[in-house]
């Protein structure tokens, strides 16, 4: 035709007729490497829950004999929860803002079901299950008002073992049990199926131990990091590189055992065998002249010793091989694999800050707070403090521990809170200072954005500072540092 372009097949273009290899290398079964990759093609939660109790025990042993897993979950544990994600009401009245602070501080050293820790040292208790063992279950426990209690609630933090991940069945009303917790129809999660005793507390087995009870999922906040969708329990932090753990502490300990021996100094004496009787065979015995007790005379060095040789006589010393000059560098490479594989900058996992200048030091920790971050807010504080909030004004209004009018229908604003953690130390208090002095100046930020982000309640800190400013005028004093006196510019370098 007139006009027309040339067909693909005039243009030399052949169809191919199958793919001969993959588009993605990944994708290729071609080749040593390809063909030696197994790979699992399991569910998220058969993935999960695959051998999960063989998993949690090696993480255990890790977290309690190598100081490494050990180090890692208490640097994790530190970071995201430090002395507690503290709340912070949000009621638009002032006055019920002050009772829920109030009776939430009576309350606090009264949550812990066991009797053991505060409310902020169950966050840590729940932190150390939630990095060690993947998951963490806390567990409303209402109580009696005659028990005395500020608000008559207390939690109960439980392993995941108690909730065992081999439970599985159909309900008749078309749910299903899946690992313990069971969903309805909806596939909405309805209970958990809790063992009784721990599995593996021995002396307190009982014959109904491994009887599950069903626990309204109401009553449980459920800690867990979902790595994919539909995933159902957790995973422990050391689960990809627990082995590597385990390989490095067997060679760190056989270079130990090796500098050990290095540090057995021995001597040789050698002495020639043309004199008669000092000469002989070592190995036979044959020459060998011994003392009274039939061994062999040893000459000991002892701190001073200044020892003469005989004519001809020779001393030799043992050469024992050191630890090797690849022996740190290879160290080092592991433990920031190591490191790598909890999210975890080198430098903090370790300790050693050779060759690593504040800049670079500030970009390590911004990253490894901005993930910390995720944690507290995307986890802790959506799956466990809020929960416990929640139950906590339940409680409230129930007991009649603080006065609630129309609460059923105001109920959504005594539930409003803020959770705020522990704020980072300064890396350059001078410096940080100042910034934020600019940033508050020019708007680019709040008073009280600025006191939250160090963890501290905006409103408190005012009412504290102008009791301190009431308290200076009535006896007359005045401090350079009183904010009245002094321009907050004033101090802002030029």
């Amino acid at each position: 035709m007139k006009g027309s372009y040339p067909s693909l097949a005039q243009r030399g273009f052949v169809m191919p007729t199958r793919l001969k290899a993959a588009a993605y290398e990944a994708a290729s079964s071609a080749g040593a490497r390809g063909r030696s990759w197994q790979t699992s093609s399991a569910g998220p939660n058969a993935a999960a829950v695959q051998n999960l109790p063989l998993i949690r025990s090696r993480a255990r042993d890790a977290i309690r004999n190598d100081p490494w897993a050990k180090t890692a979950i208490a640097r994790l544990v530190s970071n995201t929860i430090g002395t507690g994600i503290q709340p912070h009401p949000q009621h638009p009245d002032p006055a019920i803002r002050r009772q829920q602070k109030q009776l939430w501080d009576d309350w606090v050293g009264e949550s812990d079901a066991d009797g053991l820790l505060d409310f902020y040292g169950q966050q840590t208790l729940a932190a150390r299950a939630f990095f060690g063992d993947g998951e963490v279950l806390v567990r409303r426990r209402m109580r009696h008002p005659d028990d005395g209690l500020p608000v008559p609630l207390q939690l109960q933090v439980i392993e995941g073992d108690l909730l065992p991940v081999e439970k599985n069945e159909l309900r008749p009303n078309g749910g299903e049990i899946i690992n313990g917790v069971e969903y309805d129809a909806d596939d909405r999660r309805v209970a958990y199926h809790l063992l009784r005793r721990h599995p593996g507390e021995y002396n307190r087995m009982t014959s109904g131990g491994l009887v599950t009870v069903p626990v309204s999922a109401d009553d449980v906040a459920h800690v867990f990091q979902p790595l994919r969708a539909g995933q159902v329990r957790g995973v422990p932090e050391l689960s990809t590189v627990l082995l590597r753990l385990h390989s490095l502490d067997n060679f760190d300990d056989a270079v130990l055992f090796r500098q050990e021996i290095s540090n057995l100094f021995a001597g040789f004496l050698v002495k020639p065998n043309a004199e008669p009787g000092l000469g002989g065979d070592p190995v036979t015995g044959e020459g060998l002249v011994f003392d009274s007790d039939g061994f062999s005379p040893v000459v000991s060095l002892e701190p001073g010793t200044v020892q003469e040789l005989a004519p001809g006589e020779d001393m030799r010393f043992s050469e024992p091989p050191g630890a090797g000059a690849d022996y740190g560098p290879f160290m080092r490479q592991q433990l920031m694999a190591a490191a790598a594989s909890v999210g975890m900058p080198y430098e903090i996992l370790t300790g050693d800050l050779r060759e690593v200048g504040d800049r670079v030091l500030r970009v390590l920790l911004n990253e490894f707070r901005r993930s910390i971050e995720q944690l507290q807010w995307n986890i802790f504080i959506h799956q466990y403090c809020r929960r416990a909030w929640a139950w906590w004004v339940d409680a409230c209004a129930l007991s009649g521990a603080m006065p609630m009018p129309d609460f059923h229908r105001t109920r959504r604003e005594y539930l409003r809170v803020r959770w705020v953690p522990q704020g980072w130390p300064y890396i350059h208090p001078v410096q940080d200072v100042n910034a934020q002095k600019l940033a508050i100046r020019s708007g680019l930020t709040s008073r009280s954005a600025s006191i939250l982000k160090q963890g501290e309640d905006p409103e408190q800190v005012d009412e504290e500072n102008a009791a301190d400013n009431a308290r200076a005028d009535r006896l007359g004093l005045q401090y350079d540092t009183d904010p009245r006196d002094r321009d907050m510019a004033g101090d802002l370098p030029t």
